[in-house]
């Protein structure tokens, strides 16, 4: 669903493991929806534990080096899931 990540050390993952994970990530969410739990809320709990972890196991300045990233690969269109892929 995601294009693979851009060569980033430490955060590199095989796509395929990326792909089960995003799945698992969607079943939980579409669960939490259908319990009532509003989509902002979700994503602002996914961002908040996804930060989290980096944090504890790459530390602060490789995590902060990660989320520097993010605006360009947002603009890029990496997390749009209707960009079609070519």
């Amino acid at each position: 669903m995601f294009s693979p990540a851009s060569g980033i050390g430490p955060f590199d993952r095989s796509q395929s493991e990326r792909q089960l994970a995003l799945e698992y990530l969607a079943e939980a969410w579409n669960s939490a929806e259908e319990d009532g739990l509003e989509a902002a809320s979700l994503a602002h709990a996914s961002l908040f534990a996804a930060l989290a972890t980096f944090v504890r196991m790459h530390g602060d300045e490789a995590t902060a080096d990660l989320v520097e990233q993010l605006p360009e690969r947002i603009r890029n269109g990496e997390y749009n899931l209707e960009r079609i892929l070519q």
